[in-house]
């Protein structure tokens, strides 16, 4: 039996090593399982799509409709104006009650800058006529926001504005 010991743990040996060297079997997804890339926005389609948001933001302000803002602002966001700093709860909760009357406003000259592939900063001209408590509105600003994709929306991260001379 001592003779045998040796070829034993030989064929052992072998064995374990043909049976560990064989490639595992692994179960391939199913084509209605497997994640899909999501395809990637062009530069000129994100620019397109974010300064239609902040159009719509901006028409939302003019109309006191907080529903706009709830829906694109992050739940995190940060604005940044005359009054101070603000958040989501902070915009929302203000937008209807705002003591501001907007005649029009326009948007122009739109910069998009991408910090990475989920976040994009764009910046843009707003001239408006309006005013806020019965004080005029700067005839012009200089506006820049943060958005990010978050689980494929656009969501408003942050938002400034500083009035042009």
């Amino acid at each position: 039996m001592k003779r045998y010991l040796p070829l034993a743990a030989i064929l052992v040996m072998a064995f374990a090593t043909v049976s560990f060297a064989q490639p595992q079997a692994t179960a391939s997804p199913s084509p209605a399982t497997a994640a899909k890339p999501k395809p990637r926005m062009s530069k000129a389609q994100i620019l397109k799509k974010l300064s239609a948001n902040e159009t719509a933001l901006w028409n939302a302000w003019k109309n006191k409709d907080a529903k706009p803002f709830q829906m694109w602002l992050s739940a995190d966001s940060v604005n940044v104006g005359d009054q101070g700093v603000g958040g989501k709860a902070d915009v929302t909760k203000d937008i209807a009650s705002m003591p501001c009357e907007i005649k029009s406003f326009t948007l122009s000259d739109w910069k998009l800058t991408m910090v990475d592939s989920d976040a994009a900063l764009i910046s843009y001209k707003g001239t408006q006529d309006g005013t806020c408590a019965g004080t005029a509105l700067p005839a012009a600003v200089w506006a820049s926001s943060l958005w990010v994709n978050r689980k494929g929306k656009w969501l408003a991260a942050f938002h400034q504005e500083t009035p042009a001379k």
